[in-house]
């Protein structure tokens, strides 16, 4: 496992620490949490297909409704 050092604005720590503990979980758990979503999500290309699959297809998705 690597680890990465990130510099953040006191600001930006005591927002990241109020974010934090809303969730009830540690600064390093909501960003580690972030990564996964950001990196786990479908891509770009994925997103603007299925986007464009819904639009064909809003018609025949409302008449089946």
């Amino acid at each position: 496992m690597t680890n990465i050092t990130v510099a953040l604005t006191d600001e930006r720590l005591a927002k990241l620490r109020e974010r934090a503990e809303a969730y009830g979980v540690s600064p390093e758990q909501l960003l580690q949490a972030s990564i996964d979503n950001l990196i786990g999500g479908p891509d770009e290309e994925f997103k603007k297909a299925a986007d464009h699959v819904l639009r064909k297809n809003a018609e025949l998705y409302r008449r089946l409704a």
